[in-house]
């Protein structure tokens, strides 16, 4: 029995020694250690031994079995040392290869710019479903019974909504404001939050309209707020964005739900309000309309116009995007065009 114990582990050595890989590893170690192996038959015979031999029998299988065992954590830490070395031939010189990496679309990017900065002067963010109803989107917002914008030619009306009114009255919202009175009539004012997301209209698309694009509101509702802080508002947003300060400019402007209205200009960034297509050659882009809430609004949110005022903006985030990179078509923004996104990674 000493001999062949002296046998198992003079072969095992060898194998051991010579083995190449791990898997082969893990059949010798099987094969020699395992349930089955040959030193775990020995062992297991060792009981229907002479008493007198069974003592230094079993010591040696012992023995030896730990050895076998160190010679196999030792191999297995020099194949796998030697699976991790580089090869003489490698250059390091060469250069590596990027993997292919993601990044955030220049929208998100601007909304998320936007937010840090709303969040720094004490604003809330809020966010409601792309689904509202007439009464959010109009009735609420001071648009006459007859205003052209209610009918299809401008919003995405839902199919078996056409006979409903008012809340009952589901479409694609075709701008953001509704959200204001929503949040209004579910928080308490003071209010200071904007609420930025997609909106849907009905039109033709060119180089400045989408049919789907997206937009970013701001509100502000308090105590005699003062319109000249809204102004003061807008150049520091345009500034944090785009890193300089920017060129803006209002012009009076009627919207159902801001009284007074006010159309927002700031000077044109692809062509340094030289000139170009984006600007349509007057150096200046309309990138928000604005005011002061109108009455109506405020009651619709219970809310008296003789105690509150405030400033409304409604940003245009795509025309912000193509300001920002020079960028004199829309609806690249929208191509899938992995080419034009590629640039923004």
């Amino acid at each position: 029995m000493k001999e062949k114990l002296d046998a198992i582990l003079k072969n095992g050595t060898e194998k051991i020694a010579a083995v190449a890989n791990l898997a082969a590893l893990q059949e010798i170690k099987s094969a020699l250690i395992g349930k089955t192996g040959e030193i775990t038959e020995i062992l297991k015979q060792v009981p229907k031994l002479d008493p007198a031999i069974r003592p230094e029998i079993g010591k040696a299988a012992n023995q030896i079995k730990q050895q076998l065992s160190a010679l196999i954590d030792s191999r297995t830490e020099e194949i796998q040392l030697k699976a991790s070395e580089i090869s003489p031939d490698f250059d390091f010189t060469v250069p590596g290869i990027l993997p292919p990496m993601g990044g955030l679309h220049p929208i998100t990017q601007m909304c998320y710019d936007l937010n840090d900065a709303f969040r720094s002067m004490g604003f809330e963010i809020f966010q409601e479903d792309d689904i509202s109803s007439e009464l959010y989107c109009f009735d609420n917002l001071n648009f006459p019974a007859e205003h052209p914008a209610r009918e299809s030619m401008d919003t995405y009306w839902l199919a078996g909504h056409d006979a409903e009114s008012g809340g009952r009255r589901l479409c694609l919202r075709p701008h953001l404001t509704g959200a204001s009175v929503r949040y209004m009539q579910t928080h308490k004012p003071p209010y200071r939050f904007v609420y930025p997301g997609r909106a849907y209209r009905n039109e033709a698309t060119d180089a400045r309209h989408e049919r789907a694009f997206f937009q970013y509101e701001a509100l502000i509702v308090d105590h005699d707020f003062k319109f000249a802080s809204g102004m003061i508002m807008i150049k520091t947003i345009l500034s944090k964005v785009f890193g300089r300060d920017v060129p803006i400019r209002m012009r009076v402007g009627f919207f159902p739900f801001v009284e007074p209205g006010f159309e927002i200009d700031m000077g044109c960034l692809v062509c340094d309000q030289k000139g170009c297509s984006v600007c349509k050659q007057v150096g200046w882009i309309e990138v928000m309309p604005g005011g002061s809430p109108h009455p109506n609004v405020l009651r619709a949110a219970s809310l008296d116009p003789a105690d509150f005022t405030g400033f409304y903006v409604n940003i245009g985030l795509d025309r912000l995007v193509m300001m920002r990179y020079g960028i004199d078509d829309v609806r690249l923004l929208r191509s899938g065009d992995l080419r034009f996104l590629e640039q923004f990674r």
